[in-house]
């Protein structure tokens, strides 16, 4: 282990504390020594609640009093039915003051019997030193003013103790004339209801205290409720954490004392069973947990969460082999690279360990546990394909030098040259459009060829018969069929035209239709089959098309993305992608193989995985030897990425077990990385259609149901836009770097293949969910679509947009623009729509009259170097080994 790879740990591991420290920096609010005036008393516990008719036992709330009594010399109660009834005698064991409350709302008969048990209970109970008749009635508008009234008046008329009803400090003041029927008026503050910020909520409670004894200047006034919420979601200024419950009410319990103010803190224990009610805040406002820990020390310095140390240390330990592994296998990455890798490994080590520890330490029904789960395993997914962009990204932008590198080698001598047998399928393809590329195969400087011509469900003699006519011109090197029916897509194709190959041929090459091919492309690829051990050489695909319109030279750069980055990067470890055209596979391998796979419509990247999986090594030339042509319309362009999209799950499908190591194979560890890693973008964009569905499902919840849907915890929703930032931005630089495309053309092709994350999410899930999907070729040579065609290329995508548009809206006009997770919801609606734009802008680029545009060249070849075909002998091109993994 070099000494650089020790200090970029070091480096890590210290940025890592530091933000840890950071978000849990210490507050040491005034330390509060004394007693508690009052705390509101609730003694349900874990499973427990009104909700659900689950009462705690006598025993159970003997217990909880027992425990408060230590900390307070009174308790209010909000209800005197079902075993609540028995708290003021209960408390008088333990020398505690007790203002009773029934609880009162729109069901009358249960009314009664809450003002009947009150009555009892204060009249038994010497320590009911007052009464609360009704919490919150006017509030919630569960009575009318004269029918509450009427209630006080019932409950004066019969007790002696002080009689009021609690409401909060603008009810009292919207209402004075609730004052008339009461003798105490109980006022609730609670500045986090009212979204007032933590550093003025002491002040908040003062001047609305003052308010309201101004405002009733002949009646006693306390406050019958008042506290802070450890837990939660941000509401406008509020924001709920430990460290802010604690230094809330020492501030408040200092100032109290001091003033002589008379108050209930809100309240003694955790309630979990208000979450269907209050939303998920309403379960932490105690100062006491739901198991009756104490959730902050009342002296000495508070931190947000105190085992914060225990965490950076999980954090930190859980990447480090990881890390150590990383930094001493690629020493040939720069230090900045290294460093980069790293620091998004530990970054999304920390943050899913925080959010781990945030799902734990939360109160969870099993709904919202099976909830969470998922959210979690969606984000260690999301993570752990952020680490694999950032590989990516390192490996192409900050090595010292590419191990694998395939450069074009010298022509062997013709009487050296193996026989290669040039495969061409074509289905209902335009002759004209053949013509050129067998008029390109015909010019290839290679003696020792055969091209054999499949014509396969073509049912139109006028497309099929002058490709006929033609080949029987060029001579006899090339042979036509044609096959009315076959199965197997593609693959039928190729695996009828094997049976016809030539015996001697010892090499077969395929290419598509629309290919016209350099002449020197067979000539520089075939050395490389010198060496027994390679399987396939594959050069990259390229276009002659791309300047025949806007629309074509968006696809044109998003394609050369692929070859210029993921095929590169894929090389290094022996782990392309064959891709069908400009391929030459080693016959023998091939016929041991069985062939092409009729089952799958990704034909030619499940052959290349098998052929791996035999141990065969591939080769991949990073040079344009050949031009086709792409999708002339949106929807051709779609359904090409749909079907590589599909293909791709139906191998991951059949080859699973190889992949994870579970069936036989001579597959490398970083061969199976590269299949399951470079796929998973793709599953990225299943789980993204996913989250785009849920996201809008969420939010009619938000704004017709907010009490019982919540924002998703915000870390969620910044490692989502986190996710994607990264993403793009890794895109972009890449391009610059390695495509050498400009600006414009960079987010062209950003543009382009963003548009397709709907469709490739659609092709997933019907991967996952079908066995087998007709083939889709792609037509070439279509006419220009109309305006109309271009639109609805894109109908579902612009279905979906503007659904997300009215949601963002529809967030913004019931939350407004002070709600800091609202407007975290109302980004992550709008990053979710980017696809959905990207969509309806390409497909109307496509719309748009085709106009010429300027397209860089194809990059050059270069020289070659006769003493490169010597060196392909032992198996050393430029210096490199072929060999080497």
């Amino acid at each position: 282990m070099r000494r650089s790879s020790l200090a970029i740990i070091f480096l890590i591991v210290v940025a890592n504390f530091t933000v840890f420290a950071l978000l849990n920096r210490p507050v040491d609010p005034p330390a509060w020594e004394g007693k508690i005036a009052g705390v509101s008393f609730a003694p349900y516990r874990a499973g427990q609640g009104p909700i659900d008719k689950i009462y705690p036992t006598e025993a159970e709330i003997r217990e909880d009093l027992r425990h408060v009594s230590t900390h307070t010399g009174s308790v209010r109660t909000y209800s005197s039915l079902d075993g609540m009834e028995q708290i003021p005698r209960l408390a008088s064991e333990f020398g505690l003051a007790v203002t009773a409350g029934a609880w009162l709302d729109g069901d009358r008969a249960k009314n009664e019997r809450e003002i009947k048990g009150l009555l009892a209970s204060a009249r038994a109970n010497p320590n009911v030193t007052r009464v609360v008749v009704g919490n919150e009635v006017m509030l919630r508008g569960d009575l009318t003013r004269r029918q509450l009234a009427g209630y006080l008046r019932r409950v004066r008329a019969q007790l002696a103790v002080p009689v009021g009803t609690a409401e909060p400090w603008h009810v009292w003041i919207k209402h004075p004339e609730l004052a008339r029927d009461v003798d105490f008026i109980a006022v609730h503050l609670l500045p986090y209801w009212e979204g007032i910020a933590a550093d003025d909520a002491i002040g908040f409670v003062t001047d609305r205290l003052a308010e309201v004894k101004k405002k009733f200047p002949g009646k006693p006034v306390i406050i019958g409720e008042v506290g802070w919420p450890s837990n939660g979601r941000i509401r406008r200024g509020s924001v709920p954490s430990l460290a802010t419950e604690a230094t809330f009410l020492r501030e408040f319990l200092n100032l109290a004392k001091r003033n002589e103010i008379d108050y209930f803190v809100m309240e003694a224990f955790d309630q979990p069973w208000k979450i269907p009610v209050e939303g998920g805040v309403g379960a932490y406002w105690g100062i006491w947990d739901e198991a009756r820990n104490a959730k902050f020390a009342w002296t000495g310095p508070v931190v947000g969460v105190p085992g914060w140390p225990i965490l950076f240390a999980i954090a930190s330990l859980v990447p480090l082999l990881p890390l150590l592994w990383f930094l001493n296998r690629f020493e040939r990455f720069r230090v900045r690279g290294k460093i980069f890798f790293a620091g998004v490994a530990q970054a999304a080590a920390s943050l899913f360990v925080w959010v781990g520890y945030l799902t734990v330490s939360q109160y969870h029904s099993a709904y919202s546990a099976t909830a969470w789960v998922v959210l979690l395993g969606a984000l260690a997914g999301l993570l752990a394909i952020g680490i694999t962009e950032a590989f990516e990204l390192v490996e192409l932008l900050w090595h010292r030098k590419l191990a694998r590198r395939f450069r074009p080698v010298a022509p062997r001598e013709p009487e050296r040259m193996p026989l290669v047998s040039l495969h061409l399928p074509i289905c209902n393809e335009p002759p004209e459009m053949v013509r050129e590329t067998l008029e390109a195969l015909a010019a290839l400087d290679y003696p020792n060829l055969e091209v054999l011509v499949i014509d396969n469900n073509t049912s139109d003699p006028g497309l099929w018969k002058p490709v006929s006519d033609l080949c029987q011109v060029l001579g006899p090197r090339f042979k036509f069929h044609h096959l009315d029916k076959v199965e197997g897509f593609k693959a039928g194709a190729l695996n009828h035209v094997l049976r016809l190959t030539d015996p001697a041929a010892e090499i077969v090459a395929v290419i598509d239709s629309d290919y016209v091919v350099r002449p020197d492309w067979l000539a520089n690829l075939v050395p490389y089959f010198a060496d027994p051990k390679i399987g396939i050489v594959q050069a990259p695909q390229d276009y002659r098309d791309g300047n025949e319109s806007a629309f074509k030279a968006m696809c044109r750069w998003e394609y050369a993305g692929f070859f210029e980055i993921g095929m590169v990067h894929r090389n290094e470890r022996n782990a392309i992608i064959q891709h069908g055209t400009m391929t030459l596979v080693r016959r023998a391998a091939l016929d041991a193989l069985g062939g092409w796979a009729e089952w799958c419509i990704c034909e030619d990247a499940e052959l290349g995985l098998r052929m791996m999986e035999a141990g065969y090594e591939t080769a991949y030339v990073n040079r344009s030897y050949g031009q086709g042509l792409m999708p002339d319309t949106y929807t051709a362009y779609q359904k090409q990425r749909f079907r590589w999209a599909y293909g791709a799950v139906q191998i991951l499908k059949r080859h699973w077990r190889e992949l994870v190591g579970l069936a036989p194979s001579k597959l490398t560890g970083a061969q199976r990385y590269h299949f399951i890693a470079g796929w998973a973008p793709w599953f990225a964009d299943a789980l993204n259609t996913a989250v785009t569905a849920l996201a809008l499902v969420w939010t009619v919840g938000l704004v017709t149901l907010p009490k019982v849907f919540e924002f998703p915890l915000r870390f969620f929703l910044c490692a989502s836009l986190g996710f994607f930032s990264l993403k793009v931005g890794k895109t972009l630089w890449l391009y610059a770097a390695r495509v050498k495309a400009t600006p414009g053309q960079n987010l062209a092709a950003a543009l382009a293949g963003l548009s397709l994350t709907h469709t490739i999410g659609k092709a997933i899930f019907s991967g996952l969910f079908t066995k087998s999907r007709p083939f889709m070729r792609t037509p070439k040579c279509e006419d220009q679509p109309a305006f109309v065609r271009g639109l609805l290329a894109s109908r579902e995508e612009s279905t979906i947009l503007g659904l997300l548009a009215l949601g963002a809206f529809a967030i913004f006009v019931r939350y407004g623009s002070d709600d800091v997770e609202a407007l975290l919801w109302i980004a992550l609606l709008a990053v979710q729509s980017l696809p959905y734009v990207a969509s309806l802008s390409t497909a109307m680029v496509n719309a748009l009259p085709a106009r010429a545009v300027v397209q860089a060249a194809p990059k050059p070849i270069g020289p070659l170097v006769p003493s490169e075909y010597d060196s392909i002998m032992s198996g050393v091109v430029g210096g490199h080994d072929l060999n080497r993994t």
